[in-house]
């Protein structure tokens, strides 16, 4: 084991309250797509058929782009998950904040999820909050011409009785874009005794500002293939490595295997 896993390990072993921030990179390692890599979503389509917008003048287009590059209901969640499920159950894992959709971490067993992006599971009327499951969407797609429609609103005002999936979009606000979600999550990474990042560039605001709000002394686990903007922040230890291996080799050692 190497000087900067050994580290790692130790601050992971000493730790009783982490909070671990996850992103497309620990999604990737059981076959999702990612956004911004050279073979991402994004390399193949403008960022803009994932943006409110698009939604409201394209209904039927986004979600034939959405679910063909967004919505992934066989995956199964990888070592990384299972893992950090595993630590929760231990006591040292208290809160996982994520930007991915897939709803992987909880299909693993982890219970103390922020899905900050919203879920692909699901979407609801803009105007009743009717839910449809997103494989009744799919087979709406495939009977109904208006399928993004809700069935109770046919006569409200058009944007508002579209059937929109519950993920945030460019130019959209979730659930944990308020005022006080951004409090509960602060409060929860200013308690935190190690902030663990795993798979995600950082770079995405304002889900890129939460380390800033760790205590001083507290130490920052990042575990991402490409750098990140805090891979030179006091404190912060970086593994350019794969997120399952990478947690597996640390989990031994904590299991004196």
């Amino acid at each position: 084991m190497n000087s900067n896993l050994e580290t790692c390990t130790d601050l992971i072993k000493n730790a009783q309250n982490i909070v671990v921030l996850t992103g497309a990179g620990i999604s990737t390692e059981s076959g999702i797509k990612d956004f911004r890599s050279e073979t991402g979503i994004y390399s193949m389509a403008p960022e803009y058929l994932l943006s409110l917008n698009y939604f409201f003048r394209h209904p039927a287009e986004f979600y034939q782009f959405a679910i063909e590059n967004l919505y992934y209901p066989d995956v199964k969640p990888n070592l990384g998950h299972e893992i950090l499920t595993k630590w929760e159950k231990q006591g040292k894992v208290r809160q996982i904040i994520t930007q991915n959709i897939d709803g992987l971490h909880q299909k693993a067993g982890s219970q103390n999820v922020i899905e900050f992006h919203g879920t692909i599971k699901d979407a609801a009327c803009l105007h009743c909050g009717e839910v449809y499951s997103t494989e009744a969407m799919v087979n709406r797609m495939e009977e109904m011409q208006d399928f993004y429609i809700c069935d109770h609103c046919k006569t409200k005002r058009v944007q508002e009785r579209y059937i929109k999936p519950n993920v945030v979009l460019y130019g959209d606000a979730g659930e944990w874009f308020t005022a006080e979600g951004f409090e509960t999550i602060i409060q929860l990474i200013e308690q935190a005794d190690c902030l663990l990042v795993l798979g995600t560039s950082l770079k995405v605001t304002p889900f890129s500002t939460f380390p800033q709000y760790r205590r001083r002394g507290v130490p920052l686990v990042i575990i991402n293939k490409g750098d990140t903007p805090y891979d030179n922040a006091a404190g912060a230890f970086v593994i350019h490595d794969s997120i399952g291996k990478t947690l597996n080799k640390i989990d031994k050692a904590l299991s004196g295997l």
